[in-house]
């Protein structure tokens, strides 16, 4: 008996310690978040109090401004819809073949990217991790014989097949226990997930877990509005403050001056009150009154455009979303190409690292492991669409302008004495040297004439 209180009093001892580390941690996050709010003259000032900032953010703090804001909207999906547009990613598998056959591997990719629409799951997983700290991909697999199914591994068979996928957010998805084993290689990682609400705990082979922007927890990333989240509430109380001046300023306030002989009635103070709320609410468009005279008060409407336009930059030196392509205006031509540049740089590095790291090799990765794809016998590699690629009108407009260049060139007898035309082709056309020996070889071809073609 004494051996087991003595075991008791340890576990309590233990129990109490346990939540003083607790205490301790709560302390020092308090604490943190007070220093956070960047103290000033000695903690009498606190920007984040005195500003109007929030000391946490939550998730659906971060929702409502991605559903409600622009700029948060535009952050979340300009980079998202870039990474994924167009041809986007294909997979081919690392074999020394030759022609363009594909084979089983790529074959059975192709049809899923079609079975699923992919592009589209991959879409709304991207946002939906921009918006939180994570969001997870559900696969349901034909190994789900009960509810009870979803809380074991996935087993590979030959049959396995894929039957769904649907990504869900940080907020309908969350890490139900970690692996506690030391000796395990996903130690610290999930074991399995409550997803959609249900008590059924979710093995986490059926979870692909997405996060961005990862520092010292692997299961939560930095949410993509965090940093600038001030920023965007700045710019709502920019254009807030400045629609509600117009609003007020448009129609401005009106003074009464009562003639110093004029005595009003009480009656006369409540019809001129009536019509006073009248006017107010629309209802009428004059004052009829005798013995007052009506001023108008002085406008003031001040341009907002330089406020938001710093609040701007900063956004666009912290995502590094060039701020026309921000604000959309690449749609007008107004983009530089540099602008351009940067931010093709920018979506090429994401599909690079991001895309293909986070989400694609996982996805695929855990499909082949369980044999839901057939696997590549030398592994395969993820590639995208070049967007440096010149599109059919810039490959036009460039055509123009050299054949316009070669026009003026040859027009003039004495180019040919200040500059080759080997010269003038290579330096100011820009052509290649593949291109020139192309020009050489049709040169010393020359051109077929055309068959003749005689009317019946």
């Amino acid at each position: 008996m004494e051996k087991t209180n003595d075991k008791t009093r340890q576990i309590n001892v233990l129990e109490r310690f346990s939540r003083l580390q607790i205490m301790s941690a709560l302390a020092g996050r308090l604490d943190f978040f007070n220093k956070f709010g960047w103290d000033n003259y000695n903690g009498a000032r606190n920007l984040f109090n005195a500003l109007g900032y929030p000391q946490i953010i939550r998730y659906r703090d971060y929702y409502n401004r991605y559903s409600r804001q622009e700029i948060a909207k535009a952050i979340i999906d300009k980079p998202v819809k870039a990474t994924w547009q167009g041809q986007g990613w294909n997979v081919q598998e690392i074999l020394e073949k030759e022609g363009n056959e594909k084979t089983q591997f790529e074959l059975a990719v192709d049809e899923l990217k079609k079975q699923f629409k992919l592009r589209s799951v991959f879409t709304r997983l991207d946002k939906m991790v921009g918006i939180g700290k994570y969001a997870v991909l559900l696969l349901g697999t034909n190994d789900l014989v009960t509810q009870d199914s979803w809380s074991k591994p996935i087993q590979k068979s030959k049959n396995l097949k894929l039957i769904f996928i649907k990504p869900y957010n940080e907020n309908n998805a969350q890490v139900n226990k970690t692996i506690t084993d030391p000796k395990d290689p996903r130690f610290g990682l999930p074991l399995n997930y409550l997803i959609g609400g249900k008590d059924i705990p979710i093995h986490w082979t059926r979870v692909i877990h997405v996060v961005d922007e990862v520092l010292d927890n692997e299961l939560e990333g930095i949410p993509r509005l965090k940093a600038v989240y001030n920023r965007l509430m700045d710019i709502e109380k920019i254009s807030g403050g400045d629609a509600e001046m117009f609003w007020r300023g448009a129609r401005p306030g009106y003074t009464g001056n009562v003639d110093k002989d004029y005595q009003l009635t009480d009656e006369m103070i409540d019809d001129l009150e009536k019509q006073l709320d009248e006017y107010e609410h629309n209802l009428r468009r004059f004052l009829v009154n005798e013995g007052i005279e009506y001023k108008a008060l002085a406008q003031q409407v001040a341009d907002p455009i330089n406020h938001i336009d710093i609040q701007l930059q900063l956004i666009s030196a912290e995502t590094g979303i060039p701020k026309r392509i921000l604000i959309g205006s690449e749609r007008a031509k107004l983009a530089s190409t540099q602008d351009t540049q940067e931010w093709k740089e920018l979506i090429q590095n994401r599909r690079n690292t991001y895309a293909t790291e986070m989400i694609l090799r996982p996805f695929l990765d855990r499909l082949i492991k369980f044999g839901i794809l057939p696997e590549p016998k030398n592994g395969y590699e993820i590639v995208w669409e070049d967007l440096f690629l010149l599109s059919e009108k810039d490959r036009v407009d460039i055509g123009v302008q050299r054949a316009t260049a070669l026009k003026d060139y040859t027009s003039q007898p004495m180019s040919e004495g200040i500059v080759s035309p080997e010269a003038f082709l290579k330096f100011f056309l820009g052509l290649s040297e593949e291109q020139l020996s192309q020009i050489t070889q049709m040169q010393g071809t020359g051109l077929q004439s055309p068959p003749n073609i005689q009317e019946e």
